[in-house]
């Protein structure tokens, strides 16, 4: 077998990223992601492209925060392993197969191709996830009424009731944060990633029960692909009562009054009860993601 050639890619050959096959459809998820082509990395053999990476990041950003298109060719796992091995950048791994590709065996087989170079490359799997996408033919969820929602100013509320809803959480990079640093680096990861969105702080919402006492919070935002449910959390002593959908339900109705034509939105598969409430308020699985983190560079976690 002849030599690798792993190198970046620019604006005069970013085309070379397009050569390899797409047995994913990563093309379709990422209809609207804007990658930078010298964020771009492909691995040749006898001049052609037998691996691909491309590293994203918002449009402010100095260096990529995930690594979110990530393709070999068949027979190419070490190639695949190489070209994140190699990488000036050791971030998060986000692969985004159709929901069915655990049913269908040849998006299995490519699925599975991609997971094993990322192991070989030194990658440990975090969590799988349900992607959604609500759009205004799933129709909108009733709202219950029972919460009274509104702004708050103040980042230090949002950060205790963060600290309170990650104390008892499900949430795979919740998790991850704890074990690294606490409750309180939990709470102001969340934090950071509504402040890096740009829609504007003021979207930020609490809820509280008909006595005043706080139930949550809701963050209506947008990415930079568009409208998404940016976090959807209830503090510990008001679970059980459904609020979760509540919440849910007035973040769809505020985002589409502000013009949302669709609205992304994420849980990990473990999270049934939140699997469940997107459920119940008409959002789709379209494709799901499986994230892996380069466990011996410490990587961050990215959102």
């Amino acid at each position: 077998m002849t030599d690798l050639v792993i190198r970046a890619l620019d604006a005069s050959d970013a085309h070379l990223f397009d050569t390899l096959p797409d047995p994913l459809n990563a093309r379709e998820g990422h209809r609207l992601t804007r990658h930078r082509p010298d964020w771009q990395r492909v691995a040749l053999r006898d001049g052609t492209v037998v691996a691909r990476g491309a590293w994203w990041g918002g449009p402010d950003d100095t260096e990529p925060v995930t690594v979110n298109w990530f393709d070999v060719a068949e027979g190419e796992e070490e190639a695949g392993a190489e070209l994140l091995r190699t990488a000036p950048w050791q971030v998060e791994l986000e692969l985004n197969p159709p929901g069915t590709w655990r049913e269908e065996p040849a998006l299995r087989a490519a699925a599975e191709a991609r997971f094993n170079a990322a192991r070989a490359a030194g990658y440990d799997l975090l969590v799988e996830r349900f992607l959604y996408r609500w759009t205004p033919e799933c129709a909108l969820p009733e709202r219950p009424g029972r919460l009274d929602f509104r702004p708050e100013p103040d980042d230090a509320v949002f950060f205790d009731a963060l600290r309170r809803i990650h104390s008892v959480t499900l949430d795979a990079h919740a998790l991850l944060d704890i074990e690294e640093g606490g409750l309180d680096q939990a709470a102001q990861a969340e934090l950071d990633f509504f402040h890096w969105c740009p829609s504007p702080r003021e979207w930020w919402q609490v809820a509280y029960t008909p006595r005043g006492e706080l139930a949550g919070i809701h963050i209506p935002a947008h990415n930079p692909s568009g409208p998404c449910v940016g976090f959807i959390g209830v503090v510990p002593e008001h679970r059980g009562h459904g609020y979760a959908y509540d919440l849910l339900a007035e973040c769809t109705h505020f985002l589409v009054e502000r013009g949302a034509e669709f609205i992304s939105a994420a849980t990990d598969r473990g999270n049934h009860p939140m699997a469940a409430n997107f459920a119940k308020a008409g959002y789709p699985v379209v494709r799901e993601r499986i994230n892996f983190r380069p466990v011996a560079a410490g990587g961050p976690a990215a959102r």
